[in-house]
């Protein structure tokens, strides 16, 4: 049952044997998300480009000021018939300005929440061996604040240092860095 509706998200229950009334989002307007780990190949080591977001729910509700993500993006949301590899190269392009040389698939149906939202992403790597901007990338309205490049061996120093920072880390992210 439909409990309120917007144009990008939609409130609804559901009842559940032995679990009750369950409350949970669903996003009309896209039919996937995908999630891309940007992996910037370097002569010596490889550099993981991560985007800093200011997320309103995070800042609105005093959880974090800042979240560590890296690129994604609705599929579907603005052509219907937008498959996860066009929405993959198109939200890299846009969030980072770069080109990926070569996309591997790593994961479905990655559960963003699931006692919160019927959301499932699709990650994949994305390898980049000319790091020239090709596209100047959006600020996604203000949301992303910086992207950040990190080498391979400080990733976990650096998710460390911003968590310890009070950021919020990215489900997502940690996710796509397990297929590292």
């Amino acid at each position: 049952m439909i409990l309120f509706e917007t144009k990008f998200l939609t409130l609804k229950s559901a009842q559940r044997e032995g679990l009750g009334d369950w409350v949970y989002v669903t996003r009309p307007n896209a039919k996937n998300v995908v999630g891309i780990l940007p992996v910037i190949k370097k002569e010596h080591e490889d550099e993981i480009l991560f985007l800093i977001t200011k997320r309103p729910p995070l800042f609105s509700e005093n959880v974090a000021k800042f979240c560590v993500e890296i690129p994604a993006g609705l599929v579907g949301d603005e052509d219907e018939n937008e498959t996860v590899i066009e929405a993959c190269k198109k939200e890299l392009l846009e969030e980072t300005g770069l080109s990926a040389s070569k996309i591997r698939l790593c994961a479905q149906k990655v559960s963003t929440s699931g006692g919160l939202t019927s959301e499932c992403a699709t990650i994949f790597a994305a390898e980049i061996i000319d790091d020239t901007i090709v596209k100047k990338p959006v600020d996604d309205g203000g949301v992303i604040i910086e992207r950040v490049r990190v080498k391979r061996r400080d990733i976990k120093k650096f998710l460390k240092e911003k968590e310890d920072e009070g950021y919020a880390i990215s489900a997502l992210a940690l996710a796509a860095l397990f297929y590292l």
